[in-house]
């Protein structure tokens, strides 16, 4: 609903700032104070310490950002390559059956993660397709999770370029192959590396299949940061929260600015 007095617009405003504050700003803040703080017995923090980000960067913690960051680019990749593929594969079919198709596709995200954790759980822990303890499996259900979304985005993409640019290369005597490299890859890579940021950001956020799935040594940033809290290690938990928001805003900006770039050539 449109607000059009000054009056309203101003009480919309400090309404909208007030719980941007309280539900996103505030948590965030009680965050960062805890992973520089020594104790935590009253109503603030006591002492000041970078003890906690330390810990961060060493041992198991470190082991997990590296798990995390193997896993998300990883599965992001290949969910990229997988959605451009289907993606351009559906384009050549009609609209009904694109539509069920589609769906098909978007069937993931709408089922809850723990879900998918014990559906692959159980269809991957015996037989021929058994990978159960290794890395294979986390990637898995990584894969399961992002590739609606990598399809999306890409899809969007597709939906939005001529099909007269196509039609011209076509009409010059290019290729299919040419006409995929040359044309329609390069207009299509703005979408390509914004999926690539989606995908990689909800990877690296990603906790309720993993915790079903993880192998020893394979503990992505998720799950060691619950493990931190559940075991009553509030501040080497939170040293690891600000650790993860960190890399995943810097890599979404970083993705960002070049499919920014590569839409304004």
């Amino acid at each position: 609903m449109l607000i059009w007095s000054k009056k309203g617009r101003a009480t919309a405003t400090i309404i909208a700032i007030s719980l941007f504050g309280l539900l996103f700003l505030l948590p965030l803040v009680m965050i960062l104070m805890s992973s520089f703080s020594r104790q935590w017995n009253g109503i603030l923090p006591s002492g000041f310490t970078f003890e906690h980000f330390v810990n961060a960067f060493s041992g198991p913690a470190w082991d997990a950002i590296l798990s995390s960051l193997v896993v998300g680019f990883s599965a992001s990749l290949f969910a990229l390559f997988c959605g451009l593929w289907a993606a351009l594969a559906l384009r050549r079919h009609s609209g009904k059956i694109q539509k069920w198709l589609s769906i098909a596709f978007y069937l993931p995200s709408a089922i809850p993660s723990v879900s998918i954790g014990l559906g692959i759980l159980v269809a991957f822990s015996q037989g021929y397709l058994q990978m159960n303890g290794t890395f294979w499996i986390v990637f898995s259900a990584h894969f399961v999770l992002i590739s609606a979304f990598t399809f999306s985005n890409v899809s969007t993409g597709l939906a939005r370029i001529s099909p007269d640019i196509e039609n011209v290369a076509f009409s010059l005597g290019a290729s299919p192959w040419y006409r995929l490299c040359h044309v329609t890859l390069p207009l299509l890579m703005p979408w390509m590396i914004s999926a690539l940021a989606l995908s990689l950001s909800l990877s690296l956020g990603e906790l309720g299949a993993t915790m079903m799935l993880y192998p020893p040594g394979w503990a992505t940033l998720p799950v060691s940061i619950f493990s931190l809290t559940d075991r009553g290690n509030i501040a080497d938990g939170s040293a690891l929260t600000i650790v993860l928001v960190s890399v995943t805003l810097f890599l979404m900006f970083k993705l960002e600015k070049i499919a920014i770039k590569l839409g304004q050539k």
